[in-house]
């Protein structure tokens, strides 16, 4: 009782967050329960929070309590700290210190874990939309990649852009449009329905762009959130990949092929840019590693905007390759990880046989009509 007095919040929220952990950890390898558990529970959480945060307007609540808890959390700290530099007071301060860090650690983890490391447990998008996952050829995978590098250029042809060449987007009209985004690819594949409503686009972006963070799902308000400072081309991409979290799509391989998906269903000349330019470039890294030259001969199909805008990507995200960014993917790798995604940053990549296995019967068609069937494509 003793100790209790000397941080009562501390031990309170300590034991609910290792049940929440527990129940997690617990159930997560009972695939039918955890479907249930996500399907009749925490995904309507998600969505009634999500239209309650969508009263807020532009204003992102998750930012807001993040960045409460961290001002909170560091209060805390130097609050112990200070008790450090008085004998009398030591011991107890460092084990408030020790038994806050603790129960923080322990609340956020475990809620993070049941509402949202849950769904990597349940019913996987690829298996509910019954999209085709197997090994690809190099020929099919030229063929996809070629494929989306004439759209590119066919699309970077009709967007807008500036005195300098690059592609250029009013961010705010995109996250407006951003509700209705997936209306099309519903009618076609119903287990990406969901909310229509808009992502939140991030205030303290810059700091995201210093974390190598372009968007996140917060499960605790189900809110899809966006950095809204990198370069314009691969933005409507990614707040099409925020939306497809908040529609139950955990894997981040499944989200970027979602994302893909929506663009080109979109009928939006931004989103069908930029998600080309997403497919592309995942495609062309695949073929980069499996045949050079054949990466190269597609490689110099691009248009020079194209290129401009690619260029562009390159150049910002260059800037924040530090210590920061280094600790940041860490962190993430290891989250990824702790749900059994043992791919971790590397999944994100791992969409390129489902893009493939999708499209490829539009890839060969189009490469009839404009003669581009060689000897290596099948």
């Amino acid at each position: 009782m003793a100790l209790f007095r000397i941080c009562p919040f501390a031990h309170s929220a300590a034991p609910l967050g290792a049940a929440l952990l527990a129940l997690h950890l617990l159930t997560r390898d009972n695939r039918a329960f955890t479907q249930t558990l996500v399907a009749d529970y925490i995904q309507p959480f998600h969505r009634w929070a999500a239209g309650l945060c969508a009263g807020l307007g532009s204003i992102s609540l998750a930012e807001i309590l993040i960045l409460a808890f961290v001002l909170l959390l560091a209060a805390l700290v130097i609050f112990r700290l200070a008790g450090l530099f008085r004998p009398a007071r030591r011991l107890r301060s460092l084990y408030a210190l020790s038994m806050s860090l603790l129960s923080a650690a322990l609340l956020v983890y475990g809620g993070y874990s049941l509402l949202w490391g849950s769904y990597y447990y349940a019913d996987s998008f690829a298996t509910d939309g019954g999209f085709e996952q197997r090994d690809i050829s190099v020929d099919e995978l030229e063929a996809v990649t070629r494929y989306f590098a004439d759209l590119l250029n066919d699309y970077g042809e009709q967007v807008s852009r500036n005195s300098q060449g690059f592609y250029t987007t009013d961010k705010a009209d995109i996250i407006a449009r951003s509700a209705e985004i997936y209306r099309n690819t519903e009618q076609l594949h119903p287990s990406l329905s969901g909310p229509e409503l808009p992502v939140k686009g991030i205030v303290s972006s810059r700091l995201l762009s210093y974390m190598d963070y372009t968007g996140f799902f917060f499960p605790f308000t189900g809110e899809a959130c966006v950095n809204t400072d990198f370069p314009d081309s691969l933005f409507p991409s990614t707040v099409a990949h925020e939306l497809a979290h908040q529609r139950r799509v955990a894997r981040e391989q499944d989200a970027n092929f979602a994302a893909v998906l929506c663009c080109m269903e979109s009928g939006d000349v931004d989103f069908g840019y930029s998600g080309c330019l997403l497919a592309y470039t995942y495609l062309g890294n695949a073929l980069y590693d499996a045949a050079y030259s054949r990466w190269e001969a597609v490689y110099e199909s691009l248009s020079d905007w194209v290129l401009l805008d690619m260029a562009l990507n390159r150049t910002y995200w260059d800037q924040f390759e530090t210590p920061v960014q280094t600790v940041s993917n860490s962190f993430h790798e290891g989250l990824l990880q702790s749900y059994d995604q043992q791919l971790g940053l590397k999944s994100y990549g791992a969409c390129v046989d489902m893009l493939v296995c999708y499209y490829l019967p539009q890839a060969l068609e189009h490469a009839a009509e404009n003669n581009q069937i060689s000897e290596n494509n099948p």
